[in-house]
């Protein structure tokens, strides 16, 4: 059975206690279900989104009623300015982030290369690689300060294994991975570590179009027979962000029940 965990879920011990989170893309899908497990294991969180309100408005109260310390905050992750501006709030409010989870998803055109357009391919390719740039440069620095962070990329197991029509995804989230590298290397000996977290085929808005043969098929060719849930990524994402992981930097870790093994 999926796990089906909440915010008052039992746990033993708070892993990110005293600890203050920005999840990019927040307010949805895996990265709402990052900000309430972060939240439940005692992290302030600052919840991003871009246009979805509502939802965001929705997991703060969600946090903010069983305990937990919240913020919404708006801002189009491509935009320096507004990202910027983002951080300062999430500051003001709970202090300097220290950890940083890059959820935000570009949309991309699903088609053969021969049927993409330039256009196409650099919309997906600059708005994921901004998404990540200008929250890195707007949160690093007081990581520097604080001589600690962690920073957690969301990137996708099509990275490193491609699917037909799926070109303009798989080399953003391959940039990415370049990306978390190349920080990992430059940051660590400043005790700031950057990982990356690669999810398989997961039961989010984004999947909720394709056939439900299609989903089958892919559950019943996973060892764990199952698609994944948000929560099953969020505690991939906990697992990294935690203490216990301290000495983990520059990784790429597969949550995919499987379905893809390095």
């Amino acid at each position: 059975m999926p796990s089906t965990q909440t915010l008052n879920s039992p746990h033993t011990g708070k892993l990110l206690q005293n600890r203050v989170a920005l999840i990019t893309g927040g307010s949805r899908g895996i990265g709402a279900a990052i900000a309430k497990l972060f939240a439940q294991h005692g992290a302030a969180v600052g919840i991003n989104y871009h246009s979805s309100e509502d939802a965001a408005k929705e997991v703060v109260e969600v946090i903010n009623s069983a305990g937990g310390k919240a913020m919404k905050v708006q801002a189009d992750v491509r935009d320096q300015q507004q990202v910027v501006s983002m951080v300062a709030q999430v500051a003001e409010k709970f202090g300097a982030i220290d950890t940083l989870v890059l959820n935000a998803n570009a949309s991309f055109k699903i088609a053969p290369f021969m049927e993409q357009t330039w256009e196409d391919f650099d919309a997906k390719l600059t708005a994921e690689i901004k998404s990540a740039f200008y929250p890195c440069q707007a949160v690093i620095p007081s990581m520097l300060e604080q001589k600690n962070g962690c920073i957690i990329a969301i990137s996708s197991i099509t990275s490193r294994h491609a699917d037909p029509s799926f070109s303009a995804h798989t080399t953003a989230k391959s940039a990415i991975d370049g990306f978390v590298k190349s920080l990992a290397t430059e940051l660590g000996p400043q005790g700031i570590r950057v990982n990356a977290i690669a999810p398989g085929v997961t039961l989010t808005d984004p999947v909720s179009s394709q056939p439900q043969e299609w989903l089958d098929n892919i559950a019943e060719q996973t060892p764990l027979r199952r698609n994944a849930q948000p929560e099953d990524i969020a505690g991939g994402v906990l697992l990294l962000a935690s203490e216990p992981a301290r000495f983990i930097t520059g990784s790429y870790l597969m949550v995919n029940g499987g379905s893809q093994m390095l």
